[in-house]
C-alpha cells in the first residue's frame, strides 16, 4: 500500500503535460485536464454565487421570524398600554434580539416614534424605515442605512384583539454580518473546489495512463500500421467479412467471402445487384442494409448461414457488415433436430388437448385435430359401436362406426361421420384390429388390400391426391378399441417406418383417454338408468293440476334432483321438489329413499311443515348410519313440499333449504312468494314453517331446482331474473310449452348440474261437485242427514251409492257427535272418486278394531273400511277430518283426464 501512494506521489501533474501529446493518448489527456478545470471552476463561482443568495433570504427569514415571534409574545400588549412602555420593552427586546441572533429589535407606535433601540439614545426617535404597510396589517423587508449603517431588517404590525394595529415591531441585521457569514463560507467553498479539482485531476491523469497502456502509446501512424496488421489477419479467418456502403457498393470482401460466394478478384468497389453468381436473395439482403441473424442463403451447393449489422451504431460511418459462415453440416444436424423436435411438440399438444372431457366422440375428434396439418393431412377414427354405448367391444371389426373425421379440407371423398363400417379381414383395418399392430401403407395406388372394402371410393381417395396411410389400433389395458386412421396427400411425402413409431405413441396416448370416456359413459349410463327408475315414470290422474315436467341430467354425472305429484284424499294433489347434493350413484339413491320417505309421509296425510320435520330425522338418521359405515355421507339435501286444494284454491307449502316457487298469475306477472327459509334435511334443530296462499284459477306453479338458474358465469340473482323473463306475460302458455321455453332460455348447451322442473296450472272444482253441511250434536240429526245426502247423490245420478254412502256416513256422523266435538260439518265431492268428509273440532283419532262376539260397539269403523275403497284420517289446526272414498260407476262419464306431458331430454 505505501509502495502504491508512492507511485502516485510521483505522477505529478508536470510529468504528465511532459509526456510527448504526439501520441493519441496524450492528446486526450489535455483535452480532459483542461475541461476538469473549467469545469471546477464554473462550481466554484456558482457556489459562490449561491452562497450569498442563501445567506441574503436567511437574514430576511430570520429577521421576519424574529420580528414576528416579539409581536405575538405574551405581554406586549400590555406593555404598550403601560405609562412607560419603554422602561418594559427595552429589557425585553435586548434579551430576544441576543437569544435570535439579529442585530436589533425596534417597538414603535404607529407613527414611527421608537420605543426600543439597541442604542437608547435613538429612543424616542422616528423609525427609519418603511412603516405604510405594516400598518395596513402586512409583513415588509426591506434594506435601509440605519442608526447602525446598512441594515436588512423586518418590520410586522402588532394587533390588539379588535385585530386593529397598535405598534410595529422590527428586527434585522446589519449587511456587513450578512457578508462576513459569506467570507466565512468562502474558503470552505475554495477549499472544496481545490480538492475537487486535485481529485479530477487525479482521476483523469488515472484514466489518461490507462488509455496509454491500452492504446500502447501509439501514434496515428502507429496505430495505421497496426489495422494492416488487423487487414491482413480479416483475410485469414475461416468466416467471411463484407462491407457494403449505403448505396449497394462492395467495399470490402475477404478471402473466405470471396470463396464461399466466388466473387471475381475485381469486386471491390463494384455495386451489389452487379456482382455475377450470387443468389437473388442474398442480393436482395445484402442492398437492403437491414439487420439479420443466421439467416440462411444458398451459394451454389452451400447453405450460409448470414449476419448483417450496420456500421453506424457507435457513429462510425455509414454502410452493413456482413459475415458468412458455411453451415451445410450443421443446417443437415439441425434439420434432423428440429424433426424430433417437432415430434416431442406434437405428443406433448396431444397430452394436453386429448382427453379433456370424458365424451368418448369429443375425445375421438380431438384426437383426429392434432396431427393436422403437421403430421397428416386427414385423420379418420374409427370405433367399435359398443365403445360408444360404454361396452367392451367385440374381438372383430365387424362392427366399427366412424367417430371423427377431420382435415385441412372438407371436400374429402373419406366416409362420412358416423357411418357403419364391417371391415373386410383383407383390409389394414381389419388386420390392425385383429393383431394389435399398426399397418404402414406407404404407397396407396400400389396397393390393393385396403381397395376390397369400397373399391368406388378407393378410387376417389386416390384421385384425390392422398397416396399415403398409417391406421393404428387404439387399445387400452390390452383390448382394441377401434383404429386412428392418418392419410398423407400432395402437402407431404409418404409415411415412413419412423412416422409409424410416432402414430403409435400419439394414438397410445389417446386410448387410455378414449377407454376413461367408454367406462365413465357406461357408468354414467348406469347411473342414468337408476335414477329414471326412481322418479315418476308418469304423471297420476287428477283433475286439480295441469302438470307438465322435465328432468335433464348433468353432462358431468348423475345428480340427486327430484321431483313428484301425489295425489292427496279431498281432490288434493302435493307437489315436491328436492335436490340430493353431488353426483353418482349414491346421490341417485339417496334421492330414491328420500322420494320414497315422501310417499310414505304424505300417506299420512301430513301438513307440509310436519312432513319436512319426520324428513329432516329420517335424514339425520341416514347420515349417521353412513357416515359411521364409510367417511362418505349424505352432504346435503333440499326440499320444497306444498298441497294444492282444488275446492278451496290453496296452496299450502314449506321449504327445507329449497329455492322458492315461482307464481304465474293470470294476468301475466311473476311473483316469488316469500316462504319461511328452513335449514336443509339433515341438519336438525329448527322447526319449519307454512305459507298458505290463495291462487287464482289458472295460475302456474313453476317448481325447480337450483341447477336452472345457477351457474358458475352468473349470480343466483341473475338467474332468478331471467327464469322470471321466461315466465312473464305468458299466462296462457301450456305448461308443456313452459317447460321446453324456460330450459332453451336458460340451460347453456351442455349443463354442468342435473335439473327438474315441474310446471303445474291450477284448477278449480266446480262448486256444483261439492255438497257440504252443518251437522247439530244430537244424535237425532243423523237421520236428517242420511236424507239429506241421498238427495244429492240422486241429483248427481249416484243413486246406487245411496245405500252404501248413507251407511258409512251415518258411521262417521256418529262417532263425531258421540267421541268429537263442535263444530261438526260434512262435505261430499265428486271427482273422479266419491270422497265423503265428516270433519269435527276434536284431535282424537279413532282406531279400527275387531269387536269380540259380546261386544256392544266398536264395529262401525270395521264396516266403514269394508264398504269404502279408502278411508283414513288428517288434522287440522281446527280438529280432524275422517274421510272415506267410493270409487264412481261406471256408467258415469268421467271428467276428462289432464294431459300430461312425457318426459323429454334436451
Amino acid at each position: 500500500m505505501a509502495n502504491r501512494f508512492a507511485r502516485f506521489r510521483h505522477l505529478s501533474v508536470k510529468r504528465l503535460f511532459n509526456r510527448s501529446t504526439r501520441s493519441v493518448a496524450g492528446q486526450v489527456l489535455v483535452f480532459q485536464v483542461a475541461l476538469v478545470v473549467l469545469l471546477v471552476a464554473c462550481a466554484v463561482i456558482a457556489l459562490v454565487l449561491q452562497s450569498e443568495r442563501d445567506t441574503s433570504a436567511e437574514a430576511r427569514h430570520r429577521s421576519t421570524a424574529v420580528a414576528q415571534t416579539f409581536a405575538h409574545s405574551p405581554g406586549v400588549l400590555a406593555a404598550l398600554d403601560a405609562p412607560d412602555p419603554s422602561k418594559i420593552l427595552q429589557p425585553l427586546t435586548e434579551a430576544a434580539r441576543r437569544a435570535a441572533g439579529v442585530d436589533f429589535i425596534v417597538v414603535m407606535n404607529t407613527e414611527g416614534i421608537r420605543y426600543t433601540h439597541p442604542l437608547p439614545d435613538r429612543i424616542g426617535k422616528r423609525f427609519v424605515g418603511e412603516i405604510g404597510p405594516s400598518l395596513a396589517g402586512k409583513v415588509y423587508v426591506e434594506s435601509v442605512n440605519g442608526p447602525l449603517g446598512r441594515e436588512v431588517q423586518a418590520t410586522v404590525p402588532i394587533k390588539n384583539t379588535d385585530d386593529k394595529v397598535v405598534a410595529l415591531v422590527s428586527a434585522g441585521m446589519k449587511v456587513k454580518n450578512v457578508e462576513s457569514q459569506v467570507d466565512r463560507q468562502l474558503p470552505i467553498i475554495l477549499g472544496a473546489g481545490a480538492a475537487a479539482l486535485a481529485l479530477s485531476t487525479g482521476v483523469t491523469a488515472l484514466v489518461g495512463r490507462r488509455l496509454r497502456r491500452q492504446t500502447h502509446s501509439l501514434a496515428p501512424d502507429e496505430m495505421t500500421l497496426m489495422y494492416e496488421h488487423h487487414d491482413t489477419v480479416l483475410h485469414s479467418v475461416r468466416e467471411g467479412v463484407l462491407i457494403v456502403s449505403p448505396d449497394g457498393r462492395l467495399m470490402l470482401a475477404n478471402d473466405e467471402a470471396r470463396r464461399l460466394l466466388e466473387l471475381p478478384p475485381d469486386v471491390e468497389g463494384r455495386l451489389v445487384p452487379e456482382l455475377p453468381g450470387l443468389d437473388p436473395g442474398t442480393k436482395e439482403l445484402l442492398v437492403s442494409g437491414r439487420e439479420a441473424t443466421d439467416e440462411v442463403h444458398l451459394s451454389g451447393e452451400r447453405l450460409l448461414a448470414v449476419n448483417q449489422r450496420p456500421t453506424d451504431l457507435d457513429g462510425g460511418p455509414k454502410g452493413t457488415v456482413v459475415t458468412l459462415r458455411d453451415s451445410t453440416e450443421l443446417q443437415a444436424v439441425t434439420g434432423r433436430a428440429e424433426v424430433a423436435r417437432e415430434r416431442l411438440r406434437l405428443l406433448y399438444d396431444a397430452g394436453l388437448r386429448v382427453g379433456t372431457t370424458l365424451d368418448v366422440l369429443r375425445t375421438a375428434d380431438e384426437l383426429a385435430r392434432v396431427p393436422i396439418p403437421r403430421f397428416a393431412d386427414f385423420v379418420t377414427v374409427d370405433l367399435a359401436d359398443a365403445v360408444l354405448h360404454g361396452e367392451e367391444p367385440a374381438p372383430t371389426a365387424a362392427d366399427m362406426r366412424r367417430a371423427a373425421v377431420c382435415g385441412i379440407r372438407d371436400d374429402h371423398p373419406l366416409s362420412e361421420q358416423g357411418r357403419l363400417f364391417a371391415y373386410q379381414p383383407a383390409t389394414p383395418q381389419a388386420r390392425g384390429y385383429g393383431s394389435g399392430r399398426s399397418q404402414l401403407v406407404s404407397n396407396l395406388p400400389s396397393a390393393t388390400s385396403w381397395r376390397v372394402q369400397d373399391p368406388e371410393r378407393a378410387k376417389a381417395i386416390i384421385d384425390y391426391g392422398i397416396h399415403s396411410l398409417i391406421t393404428a389400433p387404439i387399445q387400452a389395458r390390452g383390448v382394441v378399441l377401434g383404429m386412428a386412421n392418418f392419410w398423407r396427400g400432395h402437402h407431404h411425402e409418404s409415411f415412413d417406418e419412423e412416422d409409424l413409431s410416432l402414430a403409435e405413441e400419439l394414438v397410445a396416448r389417446a386410448a387410455i383417454s378414449i377407454d376413461n370416456a367408454r367406462r365413465y359413459t357406461r357408468e354414467h349410463a348406469m347411473a342414468v338408468t337408476l335414477q329414471r327408475s326412481l322418479l315418476p315414470q308418469a304423471m297420476p290422474e287428477q283433475n286439480a293440476l295441469d302438470i307438465a315436467y322435465r328432468y335433464l341430467p348433468a353432462q358431468s354425472g348423475v345428480g340427486g334432483d327430484w321431483f313428484d305429484v301425489i295425489p292427496l284424499p279431498g281432490s288434493r294433489v302435493a307437489l315436491a321438489v328436492g335436490d340430493v347434493v353431488g353426483h353418482g350413484l349414491h346421490a341417485a339413491a339417496t334421492m330414491g329413499r328420500l322420494r320414497t320417505a315422501v310417499h310414505n309421509f304424505s300417506a299420512l296425510d301430513l301438513p307440509p311443515d310436519e312432513l319436512l320435520g319426520h324428513l329432516d330425522d329420517l335424514v339425520g338418521r341416514i347420515d349417521q348410519n353412513e357416515a359411521a359405515a364409510s367417511a362418505s355421507g349424505v352432504v346435503g339435501a333440499t326440499c320444497l313440499y306444498g298441497i294444492y286444494d282444488p275446492v278451496t284454491r290453496r296452496y299450502v307449502m314449506a321449504r327445507a333449504g329449497h329455492l322458492a316457487p315461482a307464481l304465474v298469475r293470470p294476468d301475466g306477472t311473476v311473483t316469488f312468494p316469500d316462504v319461511p327459509a328452513g335449514p336443509p334435511l339433515g341438519v336438525g334443530g329448527m322447526p319449519f314453517q307454512t305459507a298458505e296462499l290463495c291462487l287464482d284459477e289458472g295460475t302456474q306453479l313453476v317448481l325447480y331446482t337450483d341447477g336452472l338458474i345457477e351457474d358458475r358465469r352468473r349470480d343466483l340473482d341473475v338467474g332468478m331474473e331471467l327464469l322470471r323473463d321466461a315466465l312473464t306475460g305468458h299466462p296462457q302458455r301450456p305448461p308443456e310449452e313452459t317447460c321446453r321455453y324456460v330450459l332453451d332460455s336458460l340451460l347453456p348447451e351442455r349443463p354442468k348440474d342435473d335439473v327438474a322442473l315441474l310446471v303445474a296450472r291450477t284448477r278449480q272444482l266446480p262448486a256444483d261437485r261439492i255438497a257440504d253441511w252443518d251437522v247439530q250434536p244430537d244424535p237425532a240429526a243423523v237421520a236428517g242427514m242420511r236424507d239429506a245426502v241421498s238427495g244429492k247423490l240422486e241429483a248427481w245420478g249416484l243413486a246406487e251409492l245411496g245405500f252404501t254412502m248413507e251407511l258409512i256416513l251415518s258411521e262417521l256422523i256418529t262417532n263425531a257427535i258421540r267421541y268429537g266435538a263442535e263444530p261438526i260439518h260434512v262435505r261430499l265431492i265428486r271427482d273422479r272418486v266419491l270422497t265423503c268428509e265428516v270433519s269435527d273440532g276434536s284431535s282424537t283419532s279413532p282406531h279400527l278394531r275387531y269387536a269380540a262376539t259380546t261386544d256392544e260397539g266398536g264395529r262401525g269403523l270395521f264396516l266403514v273400511s269394508q264398504m269404502a275403497e279408502r278411508w283414513g284420517t288428517r288434522y287440522t289446526p281446527q280438529g280432524k277430518v275422517i274421510w272415506a272414498e267410493q270409487a264412481l260407476p261406471d256408467v258415469i262419464e268421467e271428467p276428462v283426464p289432464v294431459a300430461t306431458a312425457a318426459k323429454a331430454d334436451r
